[in-house]
């Protein structure tokens, strides 16, 4: 994902995808074993401050894409298509290779091995980032805009009833009997999956990448339509209702199609999008209407290198996890000796947005530099 680089900069833009990378880092990183229930996610259904990190994400990058996608109008289709697959790729491998790393492990013999890819995950965040920006990008550009939200809404009503018929009969939407589960199982097998759930399941699957299209194609939508019309009291007010308006859709739809980040339901793409349109105007009438603006200069620092922050947040985590420090990793001895005298809940906290302040204090370099990681 990359920020907009056309001359026209929306500085509540630059804020939206700056504040979404911190949050994620802090979420992600937790300084301890535990964390305060806001910055975890939903056991299942329902929703928490966490379960929109992700979504705002693809939000952002569809944002990103309605500055960067007016440009190629004037190139060659070819041209284009290089364009969207090249950046698929790298995205994807990058989240591939993140899960694969450090490479190596020891064996029962303790020797250094290759870490088998036979049991390593294919899917997951960058991964599905990757595919989304992808179908997304494409669909926009061959179908426009208003096309493909029709297309993304048509995707979000057949998601329903999709889970329910192809799910366990007795229990179509549980952890054990989703369709989402079935077909990832079919296609990549149990050793492939994410089993931080304590069994394998990916909640970043296949079929449940589809309706998060709608998440990228809606933040296209809404960069689309700030940029002509953002910065005035109309283009608020419009987004605001679109944003208000989508939440009661969203409480509605809840009541038979369960808000649900894990299986990524139809109501928690319309309750995601119009959280982060409601969000987005709050920030446009601060930046904009009110003037204060001294305060954006920390986000927009993260939302110039957002890939390549979240990266190195991710990387670190692993890092801290791998480097031994006596009998215990380097986090955990951090945390043990620092923060856990904070307490557990507030030391872990701590933790997490130390971790982040260094991701940005990388940023802050960067940005001083004028090192600006593309994809």
């Amino acid at each position: 994902m990359s920020s907009p680089s056309t001359g026209q900069r929306f500085l509540a833009l630059d804020v939206f995808r700056g504040m979404t990378i911190c949050f994620m880092i802090i979420v992600n990183t937790p300084g301890g074993p535990v964390s305060y229930a806001p910055l975890e996610h939903a056991r299942w259904h329902g929703f928490t401050p966490t379960d929109l990190v992700f979504p705002s994400f693809l939000f952002a990058v569809g944002n990103a894409m309605s500055f960067v996608m007016a440009k190629w109008a004037s190139l060659p289709q070819s041209q284009v298509l290089a364009k969207i697959f090249k950046r698929t790729i790298i995205i994807f491998l990058c989240g591939y290779l993140l899960y694969w790393f450090p490479f190596f492990d020891y064996d029962s013999n303790h020797h250094l091995v290759l870490s088998p890819i036979s049991h390593t995950r294919i899917l997951g965040v960058l991964q599905r980032i990757a595919l989304c920006y992808m179908i997304g990008a494409l669909l926009i550009y061959y179908f426009k805009p208003k096309a493909a939200l029709i297309i993304c809404m048509a995707i979000l009503v057949l998601y329903w009833p999709v889970m329910i018929l192809f799910g366990n009969p007795v229990d179509p939407l549980s952890l054990t009997g989703n369709a989402g589960l079935r077909l990832d199982k079919w296609l990549m097998g149990d050793n492939h999956l994410y089993h931080g759930e304590g069994l394998a399941f990916d909640p970043e699957g296949w079929l449940s990448t589809l309706p998060a299209i709608g998440n990228v194609v809606a933040g296209y939508v809404v960069g689309k339509f700030l940029q002509a019309k953002g910065k005035t009291f109309e283009g608020l007010s419009k987004l605001l209702l679109a944003g208000f308006g989508l939440l009661v859709i969203a409480y509605f739809w809840d009541l038979g199609f369960p808000i649900n980040k894990k299986l990524w339901t139809s109501s928690f793409v319309v309750y995601t999008v119009g959280l982060d349109c409601v969000i987005l105007s709050a920030i446009i009438y601060v930046v904009d209407f009110l003037g204060k603006t001294k305060w954006t200069g920390f986000f927009t620092i993260v939302g110039k290198n957002p890939l390549f922050i979240y990266l190195l947040s991710e990387l670190g985590a692993v890092v801290m996890d791998i480097i031994p420090v006596g009998d215990t990793s380097l986090h955990d001895w951090v945390y043990q000796h620092i923060f856990v005298h904070a307490g557990a809940y507030f030391g872990s906290l701590l933790g997490a947005v130390t971790f982040m302040l260094f991701c940005w204090l990388i940023g802050y370099f960067m940005d001083k530099r004028k090192i600006y990681v593309r994809v």
